[in-house]
């Protein structure tokens, strides 16, 4: 994997705030809020890489991050401490012994330490962490403030680490396998791999912000039915015609941005490919990236916002899936085969996982509001997020405009029904709002 590339700037001793004890020089190189962003691609493409299921994805952020705010947060006033603000967040403690370090670069290294730890290919990151130390060295860290910076990021971060354990996503492995119900209406693997579904029990694990999973529990979906009169039955005309046969060019660039779907595959003769690719909350900690660097943020904003995010989408994960395996609805290409035109396919791959509600109506919604709260109603930005993924960036007023066409490319795309997607923003929103208050 290659090595991101490091940007610093040299200052004097009086104008640096971020380098503690006695290992100071005369000229400190400061590393700028930049970094962090980098740090967060690089879990990213870790994730990309080991084909991380979309809530996972969130908790590593979740713990990364975390990691990182907490040793600004120790070195920062102007940052509240998460004791208190997160559910059952231990008193977490610094030596006092531990001098000379750099809190930029202990946040850095804390974010890299917890993800190769925490990450299926951690490995991958700690390897990346040994040449970042090496491009300290070169650009000026002396060895001291390394070592202690290291220091002081490993003690923080084995103290996430257990906080995160004790969440109880370990216990889902010996949970019993996840079976479909059979009643009319309920979710079924679909083409083309059929897929078993994807974290059903992620509604168990402890929250970090809410009082339980179900707290913004949404209203009931449509009722299921097979009459050609019902609400339900329109709505599958609806994704049926609008989402397939009458879709207009623009809604297909839409839905095609907004796919984020690590689970997409393609047939090669008898074979099945997979086709890696970013996960949704990936893409909004991309554009918590794109709004902190624009808002030419200071290192410690840009660290308070990455995790507020990052908290959201963990929690808005767990309220979605805890009503998507409540509900078990069908999707729209199951529906649609069966009771309207059995040749009939979405323009995206269905993810392998019950329709209502839409997940990424509700994390969409969740980093929307978050990032509203502290860039404003009005930021306008050009997400060129997945341009690396030969995806041509698009441009938004706002983050709430996002959220709302990231909702809708779930219609267009043919993977979900519009309550599923208005219901999801609903809760979304209410997700974003819960996590501001707590973490204020």
């Amino acid at each position: 994997m290659k090595s991101t590339h490091l940007f610093i700037r040299t200052v004097l001793l009086a104008g640096s705030s971020m380098v503690s004890g006695s290992c100071r020089t005369a000229q400190t190189p400061v590393l700028p809020a930049e970094e962090i962003g980098k740090t967060t691609q690089l879990l990213t493409a870790t994730m990309i890489h080991d084909v991380t299921n979309p809530p996972l994805a969130a908790r590593f952020f979740a713990y990364a991050c975390i990691t990182g705010y907490e040793i600004a947060a120790e070195n920062d006033r102007r940052l509240p401490g998460l004791q208190g603000r997160l559910n059952d967040y231990p008193l977490i403690t610094k030596p006092q012994s531990i001098k000379g370090y750099d809190t930029r670069l202990s946040c850095i290294l804390g974010m890299l330490e917890t993800a190769g730890h925490i990450q299926p290919s951690g490995y991958l990151i700690l390897k990346h962490e040994e040449r970042f130390i090496d491009s300290c060295r070169r650009l000026g860290f002396n060895n001291a403030v390394i070592d202690s910076s290291l220091n002081y990021a490993r003690i923080i971060s084995k103290q996430i680490l257990k906080y995160a354990k004790a969440d109880r996503y370990n216990r889902i492995s010996n949970y019993p396998r996840y079976t479909p119900p059979t009643r009319p209406g309920s979710w079924l693997p679909t083409p083309p791999a059929y897929m078993s579904a994807v974290e059903p029990y992620f509604n168990t694990i402890r929250p970090f912000t809410l009082d339980s999973a179900s707290q913004f529990l949404p209203p009931s979906p449509v009722p299921f039915s097979a009459d050609k009169g019902s609400t339900f039955y329109q709505y599958a005309m609806l994704v049926y015609r609008q989402g397939g046969v009458q879709l207009t060019a623009g809604h297909r660039e839409i839905a095609n941005f907004w796919d984020c779907n690590p689970f997409a595959v393609e047939n090669d003769g008898h074979m099945l490919i997979g086709l890696k690719k970013i996960s949704p909350g990936a893409h909004w900690i991309g554009i918590t990236r794109i709004a902190c660097k624009q808002a030419n943020a200071g290192f410690s904003k840009t660290m308070q916002v990455n995790t507020a995010v990052a908290i959201g989408l963990m929690d808005g994960f767990i309220c979605c899936w805890d009503d998507k395996y409540r509900t078990n609805r069908i999707r729209p290409e199951t529906a649609i085969r069966k009771y309207i035109d059995p040749n009939w396919r979405p323009l995206l791959q269905t993810p392998p996982f019950p329709e209502y509600i839409s997940g990424h109506s509700v994390i969409s919604a969740t980093s929307a509001t978050i990032l509203t709260h502290f860039f404003g109603d009005h930021f306008a930005f050009v997400d060129n997020v997945e341009a690396n993924y030969h995806i041509k960036p698009r441009n938004f007023p706002s983050f709430i405009h996002a959220a709302r066409e990231a909702g809708m490319s779930r219609f267009w795309g043919g993977i979900h029904f519009q309550d599923a997607i208005d219901k999801g923003l609903v809760q979304g929103t209410q997700v974003g709002t819960r996590v501001i208050k707590k973490l204020e």
